[in-house]
């Protein structure tokens, strides 16, 4: 969970617009918490728009018309019902909290072929889901996919998540991963990071 200060908003046409004053990695569709916001802006809401430029209103066809010679920085637009205000410094907060479920526990016993011994291990698996549910999603996110929270993008990315919950799994206890071991004694991966990467659609991370 991340909360960020708001720095601006305005209302049109019935649309909430906020700027926060950093970049939130906030996307459309994603739902978000504004607190302590003036003009009734506080609630649980869905995001419609992230686009960088000056909201202007909306089209006769419903659609969101900007002006693309003004640059607004960090901003995020909602169905927000009340009456036109100009732009004015804002209070209060915006909070997201993204929490996917691409894959769940049975797909995971599945994929490993078990059948979980004790209640302690049907509570590690469920961990290990939701912590790969989270790294799958982030890990698009950041290579500029907008995906939804609910419902995996495609096979690949979802059996991605599933063998990253996997491995996570099979380290249990183990300082750094766990290795199968071949008739020859020669340890030997089952799977890589890459080849999980490589599922879930992510090329090679970027640097400076």
């Amino acid at each position: 969970m991340a909360s960020f200060n708001l720095a601006f908003h305005t209302r049109l046409d019935n649309y909430a617009v906020l700027q926060t004053f950093v970049d939130t990695d906030i996307q459309s569709q994603d739902s978000v918490v504004v607190a302590g916001a003036d003009h009734g802006f506080s609630g649980t809401h869905t995001v419609i728009s992230t686009e960088p430029y000056e909201f202007i209103g909306v089209s006769d066809e419903g659609d969101l018309l900007f002006d693309y010679n003004v640059i607004m920085e960090n901003q995020f637009i909602y169905k927000n019902t009340g009456t036109d205000f100009e732009r004015s410094v804002a209070t209060g907060t915006v909070t997201f909290t993204p929490s996917p479920s691409w894959v769940s526990s049975s797909d995971v016993t599945s994929w490993l072929g078990i059948e979980v011994a004790t209640a302690n291990d049907t509570a590690f698996i469920a961990v290990c889901v939701s912590a790969a549910n989270s790294w799958a999603f982030r890990k698009r996110r950041e290579a500029g996919y907008t995906d939804s929270l609910t419902t995996a993008p495609d096979g690949a990315a979802k059996l991605g998540t599933i063998m990253y919950a996997a491995t996570q799994y099979r380290s249990r206890g183990a300082v750094d991963g766990y290795a199968s071991f071949d008739s020859m004694g020669m340890g030997t991966p089952t799977m890589s990071l890459g080849q999980i990467m490589q599922l879930l659609g992510c090329g090679r991370p970027q640097v400076a």
